[in-house]
């Protein structure tokens, strides 16, 4: 039996149970991989924070992984990711004791990309607010985050953003977050990864994975290189689209980059964004001797790559997700949400990486393991 083979066999055993052994164990300074053992029946173990609707953890799950603990403050995305998943995270992270937190083997985390997002810096300025980590009201959920990290001390950290965090403040956004991570004992490797790979959308993002030095070392790193039917209710009307092209013209004429995007069937759309609601300027789905129409949350959720396969994961047997929230929120939380696809390559990645220190350090319990299940 392989090591692969094996832990699929992991995964085919007890996916329900409640016990969770960890893959990695602390004693002391020191942190030691433990084999998960033939009846946890998961690869590894997880938190979700900052989780949205729960993207990261589609990826997560689906490549092995068990979540023991979320956290999400917007009422709207607990709602959600409470039908999905069967259970309501927590909420204000800047509320909740490290403490409480269950000991796991990766910590997930979209951070808030609004502090360093393009629209987010540009919007900011406008109001003549501060923005990244001069922004008191979300710069500092990263420091948050960093203090969580530093009291659990997880082997591995799977960190999701927009791709301008890297650009952000001429580079010097990147340089704490890396420096931070770096400090606090970690090899910080990461990618700006194009969703178009995985589903009919550029939507670029950077995803960094971060290695606990003391248990990894150097050497062990990752390697980073539908519609449904026409809806009538939302077809764009006359007014609407000779609105939208007036409007790209005239922030055109300025050199502003707003614009719509008409969707091309058989190829790749336009990023979905948060403000996807408003109009559905950035992707409009052309439609024969009848105006443009933006799409519907269903498709919305498929362009996202929330597709069937990963809603029969969640117990979905219809392959859909239940929409709970209003449209104007569905459309919200897709354009805010990770891409389950691309989350569960990512992944699949950790995965590996962890499969090669667990069956490194302890080779004779390993090999025991393996006569036991083989």
């Amino acid at each position: 039996m392989s090591q692969r083979e094996y832990l699929i066999g992991l995964l085919e055993g007890a996916r329900k149970r409640a016990d969770q052994p960890l893959l990695f164990e602390t004693k002391g300074s020191e942190t030691r991989a433990r084999p998960a053992s033939a009846e946890s029946g998961s690869a590894f173990s997880f938190v979700d924070l900052f989780a949205g609707i729960g993207g990261l953890r589609l990826g997560l799950e689906s490549a092995g992984g068990r979540c023991l603990w979320s956290c999400e403050w917007d009422k709207n995305a607990q709602k959600t990711y409470h039908a999905w998943f069967g259970e309501l995270p927590a909420g204000d992270i800047n509320e909740v004791n490290p403490r409480d937190i269950p000991d796991h083997d990766v910590l997930a985390a979209g951070f808030p990309c609004q502090p360093f997002s393009i629209a987010g810096v540009s919007k900011k300025k406008s109001l003549g607010r501060a923005h990244g980590f001069k922004d008191e009201a979300q710069g500092t959920l990263f420091f948050t985050l960093a203090g969580i990290i530093e009291q659990k001390k997880p082997p591995v950290l799977l960190l999701e953003n927009v791709k301008n965090l890297k650009s952000h403040d001429s580079g010097r956004t990147w340089m704490v977050i890396r420096g931070t991570l770096e400090e606090l004992g970690y090899e910080v490797h990461h990618r700006v990864i194009d969703a178009a790979g995985w589903v009919p959308q550029h939507r670029e993002r950077v995803f960094i994975v971060a290695l606990r030095r003391k248990l990894f070392g150097t050497d062990i790193r990752p390697d980073l290189a539908s519609l449904e039917a026409y809806d009538s209710e939302r077809v764009r009307t006359v007014r609407l689209w000779k609105y939208l092209r007036d409007y790209a013209a005239k922030h055109a004429a300025k050199g502003n980059g707003f614009g719509y995007g008409l969707a091309d069937l058989d190829g790749v759309t336009r990023t979905l964004s948060a403000r996807y609601y408003k109009d559905g300027s950035e992707v409009l789905i052309p439609q024969p001797r009848r105006n443009p129409r933006r799409l519907t949350p269903r498709e919305a959720a498929r362009l996202m790559g929330f597709t069937g396969r990963f809603a029969q994961l969640r117990g979905f047997a219809d392959g859909e997700f239940p929409q709970v929230v209003s449209d104007t929120q569905a459309y919200r939380q897709f354009g805010n949400a990770v891409v389950p696809p691309v989350a569960e390559a990512v992944a699949g990645e950790i995965l590996r990486v962890i499969q090669a220190r667990v069956f490194a350090q302890r080779p004779g319990e390993t090999l025991r393991m393996l006569e036991k299940v083989g």
